[in-house]
């Protein structure tokens, strides 16, 4: 029997079927699709009585549209060439004396927003993974610098001395004191009287522990410091003269260790002989606790962690997401994965510390770190300073690149840029578990800022189509890069294009689309019921409902005419400096009434009537469109000639059918304010009215 130092740390699992399936489904696709294209192209070269000016408008529109859309699709099936799966083997693992050092950063920003209970259990979490504790330093970064979230710490040290031994005594997995004990089925592996006392007694030190916290916040200590400046706590870059572990594992403040093992399972890729010299980072899912069965919101990403980022991963691995990653401290501080650099060069880009710039060359010594701490005080208030990164190169080839307010996406793009790998690790178990958005609103404000990044990135000098196609793995792994980028701009334009030129035109009879008895039917329906029943296909074959595709469709109908749109012309207002990149954190406290109606399945609209109107305008107009495309069909007889233009508003009508509801039939708080119905009836009024004067 071979023993276990020879055995793999790791497997990659190369899903075959897939990959034939989805190959197939390109090929087909792109064949209906030239020929579509084709036929929108003819209109251009062909003469033609009826084509007017107003024809030929529209025409060019829907056209301009559908080589967008088809564009986007061709980036986006670089996610399905060739997808992968991992099994780490955590127990093969050499023994814990050699086993390197973690660093571990928690993110916070607004205590009023993400509540200082909820970090701290997510900080008492990271403490307690199953690793040497003389490995394991944990970090709470506050860019609110708000005094609750540094006396919440005081309250989590003090508990620590009690949760810690107790989870490691009875080999607890949840970590996360609240989810622990809203979770009692995890107890009957133990059971026995002490046990229960144990239990009981901690659970009584946990309830003081939240109350005192508390008590912090209601005495005003939540105020953040307001300014971008603020007194200096910790930052990234201080742990270089403190603990300098090797690697760092980077967390979201609402997203708990729901498995101890993480770690563990990070190294067994970290240290693969094999991979280890260029591999970066080891990425988890992103996956949450408080998901309804239905998911009205798309909540928890499906798209992205159960299939996207398995097809990146086999291409070259996934970009930073966010949280739940262990990365390599090298890959953040060197400019590519064979340079050591000059002293001179490191001052340029890590600033005048020359601390810092020792712990660039040094292993962690966890000997020596009490010596040191004193010491090295003040050079940690230096590091920890705002100013500390004038001048140098924090930010922009160093570290994260905060200058995107999506600086995981960008950081990962640099990364790769730079020859650096990474691997996606989806155990059983989710590792890490946080808070996903529960409300309209939270949802589509995160995504117009998500947006606001992504295309802020698209339009710079890294735009990945540009910047990325020599220098990152794999081709391949470009056009994921690029795909994420550039989607908001081509969902948003082609999808207004859509929801109002196909229906203006049906309600001035002017046909934009084959007729049934043509031979060129076939190929839109092809696409149409190709487009559908893959992705029906990818939802089934993930785990999922045919009740989830519904809501990713009519989700990404939503995002797409409004977070995707304001966030795209925010990212061009910032380009030509007209404003500046901001950021706002989801808000992390639960509306019960919003929570309720959430869990129910029922959408509460209580949002900006920037986000209500232009859902509701063109949900209207698809509605009058539809009406009289049915009234030519019964008493014109032209469902042969306007059979798509008719069905396109009844399937924008079928999808978005919750938007029908909040203006016509309910009456609860969180539907449509009838006000907000009457001012988009008339801007769909509007619409139907320049409609008529351009395509008369």
């Amino acid at each position: 029997m071979e023993s276990s130092s020879k055995l793999p740390l790791h497997l990659c699992h190369v899903h075959k079927l897939s990959i034939f399936i989805n190959r197939t489904h390109i090929f087909f696709h792109s064949i209906a699709l030239v020929f579509l294209l084709y036929y929108r192209a003819s209109f251009f070269f062909f003469q033609d009585t009826t084509k007017t000016k107003a024809t030929t408008l529209a025409w060019l529109l829907v056209f301009v549209s559908e080589i967008f859309l088809s564009f986007e699709w061709l980036l986006s099936q670089s996610f399905r060439w060739r997808p992968v799966s991992r099994t780490a083997f955590p127990e093969r693992l050499p023994g814990d004396d050699k086993l390197p050092a973690v660093d571990v950063f928690i993110c916070t920003a607004n205590p009023e927003k993400e509540p200082t209970v909820g970090v701290m259990n997510t900080v008492l979490s990271a403490m307690a993974m199953d690793y040497p504790p003389e490995k394991l330093h944990v970090y709470l970064s506050d860019d609110g610098g708000a005094a609750v979230t540094l006396k919440g710490m005081r309250e989590a040290w003090r508990f620590a001395k009690w949760w810690l031994p107790f989870c490691r005594r009875y080999g607890i997995k949840c970590r996360a004191p609240e989810a622990y004990f809203s979770a009692e089925e995890e107890d009957a592996d133990f059971g026995g009287s002490e046990f229960i006392q144990d239990r009981e007694d901690i659970k009584e030190k946990y309830e003081v522990f939240k109350k005192r916290v508390r008590e912090k916040a209601t005495v005003g200590y939540t105020r953040s410091g307001l300014g971008r400046d603020h007194p200096a706590v910790i930052e990234l870059r201080v742990s270089g003269v403190i603990s300098n572990s090797p690697y760092i594992l980077g967390l979201d403040c609402d997203m708990h260790c729901h498995d101890p093992s993480s770690a563990r399972q990070a190294m067994c890729f970290h240290l693969d002989p094999k991979i280890s010299p260029s591999l970066a980072l080891v990425q988890f899912p992103q996956k949450f606790h408080n998901i309804s069965n239905n998911d009205i919101y798309d909540s928890q990403l499906r798209s992205i962690f159960w299939l996207q980022w398995q097809g990146f991963d086999g291409v070259g691995g996934p970009c930073v997401s966010g949280t739940g990653y262990y990365i390599k401290r090298l890959s953040l501080c060197s400019n590519s994965i064979h340079e050591d650099g000059d002293p001179m060069k490191l001052r340029q880009s890590f600033g005048p510390s020359n601390e810092f710039i020792k712990s660039l060359h040094q292993n962690n010594k966890p000997d020596i770190l009490i010596h040191r701490k004193n010491a090295l005080l003040n050079e940690a208030q230096l590091l920890a300073s705002c100013a500390f990164e004038n001048g140098t190169k924090w930010g922009e080839e160093v570290g994260f690149m905060y200058g995107s307010v999506v600086e995981d996406y960008f950081t990962g793009f640099r990364l790769h840029c730079k020859g650096w790998i990474s691997v996606y690790c989806n155990p059983p178990r989710p590792q890490f578990l946080g808070g996903g958005t529960t409300n309209l609103d939270d949802f589509l404000v995160q995504g117009t800022r998500w947006t606001s990044g992504l295309v802020d990135v698209a339009i710079s000098k890294f735009c990945p189509l540009i910047y990325g196609p020599l220098k990152t793995y794999t081709f391949v792994q470009s056009m994921c890069y690029a795909e994420l980028a550039l989607f908001p701009i081509f969902y948003f334009l082609p999808l207004w294009c859509f929801a109002t030129i196909p229906q203006l035109c049906l309600l001035n009879g002017i046909p934009l689309y084959p007729e049934v008895s043509n031979s060129y039917f076939i190929v839109f329906s092809f696409v149409f019921l190709s487009s559908i029943s893959k992705h029906l296909y990818e939802v089934l074959s993930t785990g999922f409902t045919f009740r989830h595709w519904i809501n990713e469709q009519r989700i990404w109908m939503m995002k797409s005419i409004t977070s995707h749109l304001y966030g795209s012309v925010d990212a061009f207002m910032k380009k030509i400096g007209m404003r500046e990149a901001s950021f706002f954190p989801t808000n992390k406290v639960d509306d019960v009434d919003q929570l309720k109606r959430y869990n129910m399945g029922v959408f509460d609209f209580q949002t900006s009537i920037l986000f209500l109107a232009p859902m509701a305008a063109l949900v209207i107009l698809n509605m009058a469109s539809f009406a009289v495309g049915i009234s030519r069909v019964i008493f014109l007889g032209e469902l042969d000639k306007f059979f798509i233009q008719v069905f396109i508003p009844f399937y924008v009508i079928l999808m978005n059918y919750p938007i029908v509801e909040g203006m016509l039939i309910r009456k609860d708080r969180g539907r449509i304010p009838p006000s907000v119905t009457l001012l988009s009836a008339v801007v769909s009024l509007i619409f139907y009215s320049l409609g008529s004067i351009i395509f008369m």
